[in-house]
């Protein structure tokens, strides 16, 4: 259930290349690839945006899943 309090925020292309380091071109051809979220079409054209909760998430997984390749944990410990 989500909090009244909680508010949704949509960031654009060039924060989620700042927030992924991920190329313009890369994203695209991920989310081609069905592995990386997809944008919203804010209308207007090409305007695009990201649910900045998405982006956090795959960031998460993304060191969750190298921890565990490199590590063995989960957790970050080492």
């Amino acid at each position: 259930m989500t909090n009244k309090n909680q508010y949704l925020s949509l960031i654009r292309r060039k924060e989620v290349e700042t927030r992924t380091g991920l190329s313009r071109s890369t994203i695209y051809a991920r989310i081609a690839a069905g592995t990386f979220p997809p944008p919203i079409d804010l209308g207007g054209g090409r305007a695009v945006g990201w649910l900045e909760s998405d982006i956090d998430g795959w960031i998460r997984q993304r060191i969750s899943e190298s921890r565990r390749d490199n590590s063995g944990d989960v957790d970050g410990s080492y």
